[in-house]
């Protein structure tokens, strides 16, 4: 359980693919994160998962942490691995952690099914509730979510926008730069296999890790 009105830093920086909002707590743990466009929805996730604001918790503007600002920068500059370094809390469901983690597993350069992603966390008939943990994921970019397409490749929903995944994935060398994959975005056979069959849920944000994978 948080402390009543726990105190959360605001802040925003500018990316190649619009203005990222991003909340930190006072330890420099990444709260959340999404796109200004969609600052409603990062809202609503901190209240589901924080309790009204102003009681659960509380947002002050300010400058983030250099140990959120410079990961951040440093994957849009081309160090991909530079977010394995910003420190993630939330809250959410033990399930929605599991999922959560199992997406920050997921390295720069590969896309993992839904049902290849249900199947690792030991519950390969639940692919539907895999996207809707997906699709509840606070913390975006971070929380790899955008790395999770759909049994035949194909990108599915992306809750920053599909302009946005499809840029990402490139940028992570999974797409080519007019949107035709290139082999490493391909998902591997047992991936297709697992979700063949199955209608992917729509994707969205991902899973937990503070600083070298904190539960």
């Amino acid at each position: 359980m948080h402390a009543a009105s726990e105190p959360f830093l605001i802040d925003s920086i500018a990316t190649p693919i619009g203005t990222m909002r991003v909340v930190v707590d006072g330890a420099a743990r990444l709260r959340a994160l999404d796109w200004s466009d969609y600052e409603a929805r990062m809202h609503r996730l901190l209240r589901l998962h924080y309790g009204p604001e102003g009681r659960g918790y509380r947002l002050e503007a300010g400058q983030m942490p250099g140990a959120v600002r410079e990961p951040l920068l440093a994957y849009f500059a081309g160090s991909l691995a530079a977010l394995d370094a910003i420190a993630v809390a939330t809250a959410g469901t033990p399930f929605q952690r599991a999922v959560w983690a199992a997406l920050r597993a997921i390295p720069p350069g590969a896309t993992l099914s839904y049902g290849a992603l249900a199947a690792r966390l030991g519950r390969p008939r639940a692919v539907r509730a895999v996207g809707l943990a997906n699709g509840s994921n606070p913390v975006g970019l971070v929380v790899p979510c955008h790395r999770v397409v759909g049994a035949d490749a194909s990108l599915t929903g992306y809750g920053g926008g599909l302009h946005r995944k499809r840029w990402l994935l490139a940028h992570e060398g999974v797409l080519a730069h007019e949107g035709v994959p290139t082999h490493q975005g391909v998902p591997t056979h047992e991936g297709v296999l697992a979700d063949r069959g199955a209608d992917p849920a729509p994707a969205r944000a991902a899973p937990e890790r503070a600083g070298p994978r904190r539960a």
